[in-house]
């Protein structure tokens, strides 16, 4: 797929134009960080060579530029990611809450290794650093919905909820 073939659709170019009325025309690089996630949450949950390019061209930068934010943040996926991203938070309070057996169960539970997804292509699980919930440790994040407080139950019961749902879970 080439920059020219992507392309934001009306109601998501709506949301651009919104995003970039923020900001000064001089600062529409400020812009970058909710262009990113809108495109991400456009284009099947990950941010493609071409899809980086498309928002170097709306915000008229080097396409490095766009580059070097998506790689430095672990919430951009470079890569095509299953229907539900499971991140799971790796750091102190969930650690010592039980966070690593956590990953453990869902290794097992869903057949998958760390950053693999399902055969299905519906979960896939990714450590990540502190999602800023310790006060409900051991938690996950899903899109932009938090289960905190997790169990092996709870677990259970969230992923036959999001088979029941069975779609993309989105950012906007």
């Amino acid at each position: 797929m080439t920059t020219s073939e992507i392309k934001f659709n009306d109601e998501a170019q709506k949301k651009v134009q919104e995003i970039l009325a923020q900001y000064p025309n001089d600062k529409s690089k400020s812009a970058l960080l909710p262009l990113l996630h809108l495109a991400q949450a456009e284009f099947d949950g990950w941010l493609s060579p071409e899809t980086m390019d498309y928002i170097a061209s709306i915000l008229n930068i080097q396409a490095i530029e766009v580059y070097e934010v998506a790689t430095f943040y672990s919430m951009f996926n470079l890569k095509p990611v299953a229907n539900y991203l499971i991140e799971i938070c790796q750091t102190s309070s969930c650690w010592m809450c039980g966070a690593e057996d956590i990953v453990r169960y869902l290794e097992k539970k869903l057949n998958v290794a760390v950053g693999e997804p399902t055969q299905d292509g519906m979960f896939q699980i990714k450590t990540v650093e502190c999602l800023g919930s310790c006060g409900t440790a051991p938690m996950f994040q899903i899109g932009d919905k938090y289960y905190e407080n997790l169990t092996f139950e709870k677990i259970d019961a969230i992923l036959e909820d999001l088979r029941k749902e069975n779609k993309r879970s989105r950012y906007v």
